[in-house]
């Protein structure tokens, strides 16, 4: 879906960075994730093949590396769904899994909640997945944290901050690292809390840090994921 993937235009007043903290193309405001889930639903009704993601900023790095990989999800009749957290995925694997629509399915699913994954796979009509081979085998893949730590670690604390100072961010993160409760944190967690601490910043950055990286680069998982669909 690339017309989904939009670049991030740069800001430069206060009112061009109010504009941009909302990604084009994607869902804002406090009820995101139900309407993001819900527009999703919709556009699976033509699908053939489902990708399953957790939330939102999920969405958008999957399909940044799609349109980076030059395809057309919606011509391949792909659908990315972010379902709102992991507890939720039972209902959505009932409904388009063995047991339901039968469509192909993949999805991503942070390291906590891999035996939760596990489980509602087997309940869902899967041969039970016992290991983490087993789960990919299935088209399932394990973010370790989460796919926000995977791509933070790719690109690397120098090019995070080459990034900050283009997108003019990298003063409010200069002042989070001197905050007593952060200054001896090590530098992802820090960035995490940046990330969760601004309105749409982890949104934002899914997508900067995807086009940051070369294809060898990216994390495994999304590359793994991308490749089922």
């Amino acid at each position: 879906m690339a017309s989904k993937a939009a670049d991030i235009v740069p800001t430069r007043s206060r009112g061009a960075r109010r504009r941009a903290l909302s990604v084009p193309g994607y869902a804002s405001g406090v009820d995101a994730p139900l309407r993001a889930t819900a527009d999703a639903l919709e556009r699976a009704e033509h699908a053939r093949s489902i990708v399953l993601v957790e939330g939102i900023s999920d969405q958008i790095a999957v399909e940044t590396l799609a349109s980076l990989q030059a395809r057309d999800l919606t011509e391949e009749g792909v659908v990315v769904v972010p379902i709102g957290g992991a507890r939720s995925v039972s209902r959505f694997l009932a409904r388009f899994g063995p047991t339901g629509a039968g469509l192909r399915l993949s999805g991503l699913c942070d390291a906590a909640e891999e035996r939760h994954f596990r489980r509602e796979l087997a309940r869902a009509g899967y041969a039970p997945p016992d290991t983490r081979d087993d789960l990919e085998s299935e088209g399932f893949f394990v973010c370790d944290r989460d796919l926000e730590d995977e791509l933070i670690r790719a690109v690397g604390p120098d090019a995070i901050e080459a990034i900050l100072a283009e997108e003019k961010d990298l003063a409010a993160f200069r002042t989070l690292q001197r905050q007593a409760a952060w200054r001896d944190a090590g530098f992802v967690d820090q960035f995490r809390r940046f990330l969760g601490a601004g309105a749409r910043r982890k949104l934002r950055y899914a997508s900067l840090f995807v086009r940051a990286l070369d294809s060898d680069r990216q994390p495994r998982p999304l590359q793994g994921v991308l490749s089922r669909a």
